[in-house]
């Protein structure tokens, strides 16, 4: 292990800012450990139902705080797509041969989730599990997927937003909730802001990398304007306090995003860019980057199988016995947050198992081997990658 982590660190270029790593490291475990931790798959009559800890324990809401980190994933994307570009022009390289490399790292993965999945709802149909548990299983692994939709579509949007001001699509998600909540609008303008409410991220990562971002100040103008923003809108404009969906509920400030949770993706990015200096130094340690870098060279495959990690839990549990505690039960108390803790773990050696079997689709043949044998720091192309 120690000469893994001594490789890692010796393969990465100098001028790599790792403190961009970190973020996107922490933005991925945000979303899966906020996923393990407000979806619960409830057992009622031979039929499983999605449920949220939300619906009963409204006093949770703190927690969406914590672990919805959308906007730092659009931020370090908008940082390193804007970069990346720039170099790719640099050296002559053109936007298709660009992009079509950047969608290949993203929907490789995808591939086998989709093969995966298929096969899968073919034999549960065939041994007669009913179309209601089919349909719960399905929408937890595909509903995913949404977001990388709209990021490989920004992503394909970079050449004509990077030098787009972040205040443009605030202001269309701002008109946008207005029309819908204030004039009694058509609901469908709301997926305007799919598009809108994360260019305010992305945008602010490209600006990030133009050096337009610099300086402490900045980052404490976002998480404090952003901050009190959303405070105002859940307390006086009455935008829920969650910022994840919570089924049930009249409004969802993620499905499609509101303005609340636009203004408290700014509070994030802010944060996030205070962060960076501290980062920076902690990340100094070898073995601390080493586990940063290899958790980004499978972020996608992390991403993709975190939820069928926790179904396969939850199966395995039902033919164990189950009901469980805090697995199949209705989450409607403290009792059953914590056997949820407790379940925390097991989910995670399943994501590792899935791990094992699915990175190099996002990897490509030889994993992270090439990270641990190239030891000249221009010629490591993983480490680059992640």
């Amino acid at each position: 292990m120690r000469e893994l982590v001594r490789r890692i660190d010796a393969a990465t270029p100098p001028g790599r800012d790792r403190a961009v790593d970190a973020l996107r490291a922490f933005a991925i475990l945000g979303v899966v450990l906020g996923h393990w931790l407000v979806t619960a798959l409830v057992t009622d009559s031979g039929t499983v139902h999605g449920a949220s800890p939300l619906q009963n324990l409204p006093q949770l809401a703190p927690v969406s705080w914590m672990f919805q980190t959308l906007a730092v994933f659009f931020l370090v994307g908008g940082q390193v797509g804007a970069k990346s570009y720039a170099s790719a022009r640099a050296l002559g390289t053109t936007y298709r041969q660009w992009f079509g490399a950047r969608l290949a790292r993203l929907f490789r993965p995808v591939a086998a989730v989709l093969v995966v999945w298929t096969v899968a709802a073919g034999a549960m149909l065939a041994t007669g599990v009913g179309p209601e548990t089919l349909h719960t299983l399905l929408k937890l692994v595909l509903s995913p997927l949404w977001f990388l939709l709209v990021f490989a579509g920004l992503t394909a949007a970079t050449p004509l937003v990077a030098r787009l001001h972040p205040l443009w699509p605030l202001a269309v998600v701002l008109h946008i909730d207005l029309l819908r909540f204030a004039l009694g609008g058509p609901a469908w303008l709301g997926w305007i802001n799919v598009a809108a409410g994360w260019l305010v991220p992305y945008c602010l990562g490209a600006a990030w990398a133009r050096g337009g971002l610099s300086g402490r100040t900045t980052g404490w103008v976002l998480l404090a304007g952003g901050a009190a923003a959303t405070a105002l809108l859940v307390l006086l404009a009455g935008y829920p306090a969650s910022m994840v969906g919570v089924p049930g509920a009249a409004i969802s400030n993620l499905n499609p995003p509101t303005l609340a949770a636009v203004t408290f993706g700014l509070a994030q990015c802010g944060a996030a860019l205070l962060l960076l200096g501290p980062l920076r130094r902690v990340l100094a340690r070898p073995a601390v980057w080493a586990a940063v870098a290899l958790l980004n060279l499978s972020a996608m495959t992390v991403f993709l199988w975190h939820q069928t990690a926790m179904m396969a839990v939850t199966a395995i549990g039902l033919l164990a016995g189950g009901p469980l505690p805090g697995l199949h039960t209705v989450p409607d108390g403290p009792g059953w947050v914590l056997a949820r803790l407790c379940w925390l773990p097991v989910f995670a050696v399943a994501l590792l198992v899935c791990w094992t079997a699915f990175r190099t689709y996002e990897q490509g043949r030889g994993g992270h081997t090439k990270v641990v044998r190239e030891k000249h720091p221009a010629r490591t192309a993983e480490v680059r990658r992640a």
